[in-house]
Parts: C-alpha cells; sequence; structure tokens
C-alpha cells in the first residue's frame, strides 16, 4: 500500500472513528528508524539506488537526468 492510498482511505472513514483506530493500527506505514526504505529521492520518492553522497539525495535515475546541470562531468 503507498502513501497516498492509506491516506484515501483515511479521509473516507474519517468520520467513523472505530474503523479509523482499526485502519490506522494494521495498514498505516510506520516511521523508519534505519533501512532501505528511510531514504528517499527527493525528486522522483524512489527507495532504491538512493545517492547520498554530497547530501545529493537523489536515485541514480534521478542523477543521470540533472547531473550536468549539478556540474558533474562524466570521465572515459
Amino acid at each position: 500500500m503507498t502513501t497516498s492510498d492509506h491516506r484515501k482511505v483515511l479521509k473516507q472513514i474519517s468520520k467513523k472513528p472505530g474503523k479509523m483506530q482499526k485502519f490506522q493500527k494494521n495498514n498505516v506505514p510506520k516511521q523508519r528508524s534505519c533501512g532501505i526504505a528511510k531514504k528517499k529521492c527527493r525528486r522522483c520518492g524512489r527507495n532504491r539506488a538512493h545517492i547520498d553522497k554530497y547530501s545529493l539525495n537523489l536515485c541514480r535515475q534521478c542523477f543521470r537526468e540533472i547531473a550536468t546541470d549539478l556540474g558533474f562531468k562524466k570521465y572515459y
């Protein structure tokens, strides 16, 4: 379940407190303190292939798209 999915359901059942508590207990993603799901790309939101060096916080696909704008050069 994605983050946006559980927010939509919470909006729908907001007037029913009993159902809302049960839904939140079982379906809302928990806050992570470590692991792959903690770091996300600041551009697209992907979890995997994350580049954290130099505080970039980008996935490799987004990095390739904007690397020249950031001042990185490709060496052969």
